[in-house]
């Protein structure tokens, strides 16, 4: 993420502090010691992935908030509703997201080991952090790893501009020869709420196109498309933009794919169900996940399939660049630069964040952690 985006004031903490400050801080609302410490390693690895939507900036309010406000569960029951061979329906029962989302993808990857293949599908879950965590929990088990979500309403359907769908990332995780497996990790729209977030803080607007408002014209005003995606009077486009001129329809069909199987395989909540509020009050999201483990070993042995996964992303990145770029990158390779750039440095924390992690930690009374800020 660039620099400019980071907001005022940025100080550096490591990250061993902030994940200990995250994991103690949900302990204090009622979550037990190893689902907290799954919480807050699933949110500090999407800071140290330079994903900064993501990561602590989200722990506040998306997490912390919600179990104050009763919507969401700090004691997670992971119940699997049916099983076989290859496959299981769990409910986590509103709880964290994190916690259902980590063991979903052991399930499937248990699986996976025996039988070549797993597929788990989840209901009523909650926001589950970056999609790529449990990708790369396969890729490190020597396996494909996939995994969608389905999320609030806050994208329109092609020609329409009502926030109907989720930002529904489907995202994959291959392992290759190199120091870092290949993970596409994103969302099926544009852009997300998270990256938004992320605008406004910085004070900067939003690159036109990305949000389509009533009257069917792009908005920029990051601030107030926040409050306007609630209301439903703005909606995030889908990959490829506003109508079918540059291929909006493509991002709406994904988007819609990862809707079906978030919610059809497993009997859960879909598009306006997932708003989180029933006559004017908070509830619980009711999110539907789907995680798959493919075995490589089933196919090939593991070092031939990642030398020829390797082989590919290199000629990509060898190819003849555009007049003016500097490199050509393959997805995941951002990711391991910013890991890189940041391991001994921590997390950009602006002067927004300092103020939340401060009100937490006084709210709590956690006085040992001395921040920087």
């Amino acid at each position: 993420m660039g620099t400019e985006l980071l907001g005022e004031g940025v100080i550096w903490v490591p990250f061993d502090v902030l994940e200990s400050f995250m994991a103690d801080a949900l302990q204090g609302v009622g979550v037990p010691e190893a689902d907290a410490r799954i919480c807050a390693d699933v949110l500090i690895t999407s800071d140290k992935r330079g994903i900064d939507s993501h990561g602590v900036a989200r722990f506040k309010t998306i997490y912390y908030d919600r179990i104050k406000d009763g919507i969401q569960a700090p004691v997670t029951r992971f119940e699997v509703v049916r099983e076989g061979p290859t496959t299981a329906v769990v409910d986590g029962h509103d709880g964290m997201g994190h916690v259902i989302g980590k063991k979903a993808m052991e399930l499937c990857i248990a699986k996976a080991k025996k039988y070549g293949m797993g597929m788990v599908a989840a209901r009523n879950s909650t926001h589950y952090g970056i999609a790529g965590y449990y990708a790369l929990m396969a890729c490190e088990a020597g396996m494909i790893g996939i995994t969608g979500t389905n999320a609030r309403p806050s994208v329109a359907p092609t020609f329409g501009v009502e926030n109907m769908l989720g930002t529904n990332p489907l995202t994959f995780g291959l392992p290759t020869d190199e120091e870092f497996p290949f993970v596409l990790d994103c969302a099926t729209s544009l852009t997300q709420r998270g990256k938004i977030e992320v605008y406004a803080r910085a004070g900067k607007p939003l690159p036109p196109g990305w949000v389509i408002g009533s009257d069917g014209q792009t908005k920029t005003d990051s601030q107030a498309i926040l409050s306007e995606l609630v209301k439903g009077s703005a909606a995030l486009t889908p990959l490829g933009g506003i109508g079918e001129e540059t291929a909006g329809y493509k991002g709406y069909g994904y988007c819609t794919v990862v809707e079906i199987l978030s919610a059809a395989l497993q009997g859960g909540s879909f598009l306006k169900m997932l708003l989180g509020f029933e006559n004017g009050k908070k509830v619980p999201y009711h999110l539907g996940h789907f995680f798959m483990a493919v075995d490589i070993s089933a196919f090939c042995p593991v070092a031939e399939f990642g030398k020829t996964a390797g082989e590919i992303l290199r000629s990509l990145r060898a190819s003849r660049k555009a007049p003016g770029a500097e490199r050509i990158y393959t997805a995941g390779e951002k990711e391991h630069v910013a890991w890189l750039e940041r391991k001994d440095k921590g997390v950009p924390v602006n002067r927004e964040l300092q103020k939340e992690i401060r009100a937490v930690q006084a709210e709590l009374g956690l006085k040992r952690y001395r921040f920087p800020f």
